[in-house]
């Protein structure tokens, strides 16, 4: 027995030297340029349960990084939105010829009330805070359970080699959001300045007068049991 000692000792060492940070707070942050991680428990009192974000490893270039959620009641809100953001300098839609990103990820449980999705804010207002703006692009690359988006389907399109059904819906804020028509992408890897060309053509965005303030990608849980997110790859870019 005793010569499984040092090894197990060593490994358990290694895990723990792997891990970055661990984000158990309402709003805890973990910031290492580019890249900000958020646990961002926003909407935790519309029910119960509880949260964490680990930072598993960041480059300048890639972040990974899992989040462990429980949540109940009112399943229909949403609890949470933990995220990995990127920053960059804000500017014009317009102004902008491309957004890579890749986004790799995957659920250790389906049978939940959850989306997972990029979150980006633009603003007329190029110093609006960066947790709202006047318009919101959402990217759901899958949804589990019966939610949906804010508004009501008003589209679908064809962007990146994927068919997506296009949402809109708001109040101060106009949201626009594209689901997947088919199965959820787990593997993401494409330019998501098309998605403002196609709501600048087809939706009259004001892209010339719209600075882009905020990208993140995350998952939005409502309800569920103990289920955990892994992205073992998140890299972003705006150029």
């Amino acid at each position: 027995m005793a010569k499984f000692t040092l090894p197990l000792a060593l490994a358990l060492s290694a895990v723990a030297q792997a891990q970055v940070a661990t984000l158990c707070d309402q709003y805890a942050i973990y910031d290492k340029y580019p890249f900000l991680l958020n646990n961002n428990l926003w909407g935790k009192d519309k029910g119960s349960g509880s949260q964490c974000t680990y930072v598993d490893k960041i480059s300048s270039s890639e972040v990974s990084w899992h989040t462990t959620w429980n949540w109940s009641g009112t399943d229909s809100e949403v609890k949470s939105y933990a995220n990995s953001g990127f920053d960059f300098t804000k500017k014009y839609v317009s102004d902008i010829g491309k957004i890579p990103t890749t986004a790799s990820w995957s659920y250790d449980n389906t049978d939940i009330k959850a989306d997972v999705a990029y979150d980006l804010f633009t603003a007329a207002d190029i110093n609006h805070t960066t947790s709202s703006g006047d318009y919101e692009l959402m990217i759901w690359l899958a949804k589990y359970g019966s939610v949906q988006p804010i508004g009501k389907q008003i589209d679908t399109t064809n962007i990146g080699g994927y068919s997506w059904d296009v949402w809109y819906g708001g109040d101060a804020m106009k949201t626009y959001s594209f689901v997947p028509s088919g199965n959820a992408i787990t593997s993401f890897s494409g330019d998501i300045k098309k998605f403002f060309d196609y709501l600048t053509q087809s939706h009259s965005f004001p892209a010339s007068s719209q600075n882009l303030i905020t990208l993140q990608f995350g998952t939005e849980p409502f309800t569920g049991g103990k289920s955990t997110l892994t992205v073992s790859k998140f890299s972003a870019n705006v150029a």
